[in-house]
Formats: structure tokens, C-alpha cells, sequence
């Protein structure tokens, strides 16, 4: 049987760019501005060994207007 994981939204901040990021249900980043319509001025976040994310509670998404 084989078993179906699904990735859900969830929400940092880098705080070395002092940014909003979201892992969307597909499971990529994405930078997103604070404020309404956030999730159109989107742009992609690369992970990399010197990223410091650090997890948001998601009830703050409401932020940051995601059609989620």
C-alpha cells in the first residue's frame, strides 16, 4: 500500500533578510511582502545552508493575505 503525504502551508521568518516565507502546498518558499495581495508580489525563496527560518504559528497567515 503505498502512503500519500501532503504538505501543508506553513509560515516563517529569515532572520537574516528579516523576510516572510511560505512553503506552500507543494512544498516550495516563497518570499512574501506583509500586506494585502502579498501573495501576487510573491517571489521564490532558495534554502540555503546559511537560511535561519524559524517557524511562525500559522495562525498568522491572515497577514499575509494568502489565498490559502
Amino acid at each position: 500500500m503505498m502512503s500519500i503525504k501532503k504538505v501543508t502551508v506553513a509560515l516563517f521568518v529569515d532572520r537574516l533578510s528579516n523576510q516572510w516565507v511560505v512553503r506552500d502546498p507543494d512544498g516550495d518558499f516563497w518570499i512574501v511582502p506583509f500586506g494585502e495581495s502579498g501573495w501576487d508580489r510573491r517571489r521564490p525563496f532558495e534554502l540555503s545552508e546559511i537560511s535561519q527560518l524559524e517557524s511562525i504559528p500559522r495562525h498568522y497567515i491572515y497577514l499575509l493575505d494568502l489565498p490559502f
